[in-house]
């Protein structure tokens, strides 16, 4: 009996063995994953900044003047960085991830690389009287950020980026005086379709 009952349990051990190994696997394959992908884009603070984006584009279309236009969309900008930074550092603590080392410092420096190349960017087509560029530059500067950082968070992120591009695109060549259209549709509608998006598969 004893024989038998040692059998039966050399014979189980295989088994118990193959499914600890699976679970050892499946733990490092997730942990290494987090540590390669940055999880912590915020999807409710998309839907937060789009929102903004369309009350901007509207009040933007009642500018009295184009510097008026400019001021409002960069206080815009302005607004929709704090948004996104609050709401990306509340989901990357919520995650125990951080902002500024690993996949969280690859995705913050291929984002903002781009946007910072906008500034002197915007400066210069202002002072040159050059306006009407604006919209398109803002669209694909952000959309190859997105894109960038993307390539280190979930696969929708660089999805977006690439309807980024392909909306300041349009405005550059296809729609270039419709301005506050372009800018709803991208800074609005995108970032409401792809935050939404996010926020349901991704965790808020």
């Amino acid at each position: 009996m004893t024989v038998d009952r040692s059998l039966r349990s050399q014979a189980l051990d295989p088994p118990a063995l193959h499914a600890h190994a699976m679970n050892d696997l499946r733990f490092i394959r997730e942990t290494m994953e987090r540590s390669t992908s940055f999880t912590a884009v915020p999807g409710w603070g998309m839907t937060a900044v789009g929102g903004t984006a369309l009350i901007t584009a509207w009040a933007a279309s009642h500018a009295s003047s184009l510097n008026a236009w400019l001021l409002i969309w960069l206080l815009e900008a302005a607004l929709a960085l704090s948004i996104g930074m609050a709401f990306m550092r509340y989901k990357a603590r919520l995650a125990q991830l951080s902002l500024f080392s690993g996949a969280g410092g690859r995705f913050m420096l291929n984002l903002f690389v781009p946007i910072l190349v906008g500034i002197p960017l915007t400066f210069v087509l202002y002072r040159s009287g050059q306006i009407e560029i604006l919209p398109a530059l803002w669209l694909l500067l952000y959309g190859a950020g997105v894109v960038t950082g993307g390539m280190f968070s979930v696969r929708v992120v660089p999805v977006m980026g690439f309807c980024f591009i392909g909306a300041g695109i349009a405005s550059l060549f296809l729609l270039p005086h419709w301005p506050n259209g372009m800018l709803a549709f991208g800074f609005g509608g995108l970032h409401l379709l792809f935050g939404g998006i996010i926020a349901w598969r991704h965790g808020g």
